[in-house]
């Protein structure tokens, strides 16, 4: 463990660090996980549209390493200033709604698709190191109405593909996807914890599955994927799931649940890992990481991993099994 944590400080010792979406869930605590003194980085550029979000973020890091940007990712040249002299970016900015998606689609694909092109364009421009696209389990075969999924899976493209732009330069893509963040904002937990004051909780399937992680885990992910990444690659953490009543009856087990029909987009099952992924796919003991097809901008071998079945897929309805105690675990902090 020492050594890790020595690997560890050595990687983000004096390093300079971005984070699109910084207000957001994940942003937030992202920066508060760098921002602690075992990192000792030097910088963190912080960019977001929601400048009141910034200030109340300013006022609980109360960091001077920390610099806020008011920005949209759908404005490259604003992008280019901010991350000017940073070496590692997180993107994480996005519209992440899938019903949101649904009904504003213009919105979701000028934020998901351009907004992560200009990432990946203003990163190559500025002479960023590596950056890190957040996706999601939505982007593994969308189903027909979830434009959201689509959106990610054209990011997750795009973080791939971009590698080819900086064959002669040393930015380099790769993307990590997940399942539901318990508690992040669209979450469905902090919807369950208030219909439960009624006694009454909505459900649109009986029988519908999620993966399911805390932010804990995912900041540890993500950072580990930055450390670890040398471009083109697809990171999943391995996650658990369960049907979301054993979500809801963890909850509020003594609440009515009504169910009222699956949401356009919606899938009963949510996929990490498809078909067509596996035989590109390694075990590397802390997550799984998917290859691309091709490499036609070369650079350093992949390395380590066991191989995965090459006809699995890795469902949400097959995935190893929550049950309400361990459920009730990982929300406590929630209560």
């Amino acid at each position: 463990m020492t050594d890790l944590v020595s690997m560890q400080n050595i990687f983000w010792r004096g390093a300079s660090v971005a984070i699109t979406g910084i207000t957001g869930s994940l942003g937030t605590a992202l920066s508060k996980e760098l921002l602690k003194p075992e990192y000792n980085i030097s910088r963190l550029v912080g960019i977001s549209r929601k400048w009141q979000d910034q200030d109340k973020l300013q006022e609980e890091l109360d960091d001077n390493r920390l610099r806020l940007f008011v920005g949209d990712v759908r404005d490259i040249d604003r992008l280019r200033l901010a991350l000017e002299g940073v070496e590692y970016v997180f993107h994480a900015a996005a519209l992440k709604s899938v019903p949101v998606a649904f009904y504003n689609p213009t919105e979701a694909i000028s934020v998901n698709i351009t907004g992560t092109i200009n990432v990946l364009q203003a990163s190559r421009d500025v002479g960023v190191r590596r950056v890190v696209v957040v996706s999601s389990d939505k982007a593994v075969q969308p189903a027909s109405a979830n434009l959201y999924g689509v959106t990610k899976a054209a990011a997750e493209c795009l973080a791939v593909a971009y590698n080819s732009y900086s064959a002669g330069r040393q930015t380099r893509y790769c993307a990590a996807r997940w399942g539901n963040v318990l508690g992040s904002s669209g979450s469905v937990v902090p919807l369950f914890l208030k219909q439960r004051e009624n006694g009454r909780l909505t459900i649109t399937h009986d029988k519908m599955t999620r993966f399911w992680v805390t932010m804990p885990e995912v900041v540890h992910f993500i950072l580990k994927v930055m450390e670890v990444m040398i471009g083109g690659e697809i990171f999943v953490p391995h996650l658990p799931a369960s049907r979301v009543t054993t979500l809801a009856n963890a909850i509020a087990p003594q609440a009515e649940i009504e169910m009222i029909g699956i949401r356009p987009g919606e899938k009963m099952h949510e996929v990490l890992l498809s078909p067509e992924e596996a035989p590109r796919t390694k075990d590397l003991g802390w997550g799984y990481r998917v290859e691309p097809q091709d490499r036609p901008w070369g650079g350093v071998p992949y390395s380590g991993g066991s191989p995965v079945p090459s006809d699995w897929i890795y469902s949400s309805a097959s995935a190893e099994r929550l049950g309400e105690e361990e459920l009730r675990g990982m929300l406590s902090k929630f209560e």
